[in-house]
């Protein structure tokens, strides 16, 4: 069983920066993927970036070049730093571990699809004020 406690959201202006924290407790396999997720009222929950064991990362195209997603296997936390803030940022952010998938091409893999993620955090919320 894997835990996952979200902290750091908060209040910021539109322009701001926020550091997302999570800590995980439970066995994360090496091939797991970490994530962090976000959902804005009325919205389905969107993958924001992801990260593999080796360090491969996928971001939303929206979030690109402003987020950076970071983790420490020695620690289990996963962290999102999040740099010029837009109104449209405002949500509720879920950090999760799911399982990676395999291909005899690629290796090991990961999905910023929610679905592919088994564990989930109880959120933090982030709003960002124009």
């Amino acid at each position: 069983q894997v835990e996952l406690v979200e902290s750091g959201g908060g209040s910021v202006q539109a322009g701001g920066s926020l550091t997302l924290s999570c800590a995980a407790s439970g066995y994360i396999y090496s091939s797991n993927c970490m994530g962090w997720f976000r959902q804005a009222p009325g919205k389905e929950r969107e993958g924001v970036a992801v990260i593999q064991s080796d360090g491969s990362t996928l971001y939303a195209d929206s979030v690109k070049g402003r987020f950076t997603i970071s983790q420490d296997n020695t620690k289990n936390t996963l962290s999102l730093q999040m740099n010029s803030l837009k109104s449209e940022g405002t949500a509720m952010y879920y950090c999760a571990v799911g399982n990676a998938y395999f291909s005899a091409f690629t290796g090991y893999y990961c999905l910023r699809a929610a679905s592919a993620y088994e564990y989930w955090g109880q959120g933090t919320q982030v709003t960002v004020s124009s």
